[in-house]
């Protein structure tokens, strides 16, 4: 939809599921499925999504397959694909594996986070970074950065306003286009998150920041409410909570799309997406692909709902 447009969506949803969702699954999803979902989630409307991630596989060897799913990808009109990459070697095998959209980067705002998540210092990594900047700029592909760990690290605890906000401003000074502050542990509170956003809104455009809350507390709703209400129009959602963080032990999967979704609507707050073939994705991915429940809240709810339906038919 063309910006000014009354039908335009209010937020923006960046839907990880098919990258930080199945990471942390215990098997390996097939290609094959990978694209069904990810022709699902387009099919509900969501616009951005992230499909690969070009780390090494025997760090994440459930996303081992990035290259082929990248020179495979069926292309819908108007969706933008992103993938991650960890240095310029990932952005090598990204950029030969077909067209992206977005190349997502990502540093730690804590120093022990950063060195258990890629074995260097953040100076060390933002140094990795900088290649991945010059050519993507070069080639005409935005950087989305990640900063994880901003509200609390599983092994220094509490992570200062200041590393993030200094971090986040570096990042764009780099040429990133847009930062997701990510509550990689999900340890935010509302008046954290609005403390934070307002901090890194002081130095970076509040249009270029996304928030990435996991909800291993239940609050990553509650949270994401917070952001809106301090300027944040960017949020990044799994599919009925899919994913986890490999070096976050006991960390949960990100806010269920569905979950956002649904909280916005009902506020009157378009997000331009269908709930109901977001939940028909997650009952086919729970029943056919991973044969485990799925922790989303809505997405049970409205199970619970058709199933009440189908039996006072």
């Amino acid at each position: 939809m063309s910006e000014g447009d009354p039908r335009a969506p209010d937020v923006g949803i960046y839907e990880v599921s098919p990258r930080d969702g199945l990471q942390n699954e215990d098997e390996f999803v097939s290609t094959e499925a990978k694209l069904e979902l990810i022709a699902l989630l387009t099919a509900s409307g969501l616009r951005r999504v992230e499909v690969a991630s070009f780390v090494s596989p025997s760090w994440i060897p459930q996303l081992a397959d990035a290259d082929e799913l990248v020179s495979v990808l069926r292309r819908s009109p108007g969706v933008r694909y992103g993938a991650l990459v960890p240095n310029e070697k990932g952005y090598e095998r990204l950029r030969a594996a077909g067209p992206i959209d977005v190349v997502g980067t990502f540093v730690s705002a804590s120093e022990t986070h950063n060195q258990k998540n890629v074995n260097c210092s953040i100076a060390e990594q933002l140094a990795r970074l900088a290649p991945v900047f010059e050519r993507s700029r070069a080639d005409g592909i935005a950087v989305r950065a990640y900063v994880s760990t901003v509200c609390g690290c599983p092994y220094e605890g509490e992570v200062a306003v200041r590393a993030v906000v200094d971090l986040s401003r570096e990042l764009i000074e780099r040429g990133a286009a847009e930062v997701s502050l990510g509550d990689t542990i999900g340890v935010g509170h509302p008046n954290q998150v609005r403390e934070l956003v307002g901090a890194v809104a002081s130095e970076v455009s509040i249009e270029r920041i996304a928030l990435h809350l996991h909800d291993t507390y239940g609050r990553a709703l509650a949270n994401a409410q917070a952001g809106f209400e301090g300027g944040v129009r960017i949020f990044d959602t799994s599919l009925a909570g899919l994913g986890g963080c490999p070096y976050a032990p006991g960390a949960s999967g990100n806010v269920a799309t569905e979950d956002l979704v649904d909280l916005f609507e009902r506020e009157g707050i378009r997000t331009g997406v269908d709930l109901d073939a977001l939940v028909d994705a997650s009952a086919w991915l729970e029943r056919d692909v991973l044969g485990r429940r799925l922790p989303g809240r809505v997405f049970r709810a409205r199970l619970g709902e058709r199933e009440r339906e189908r039996r006072a038919l």
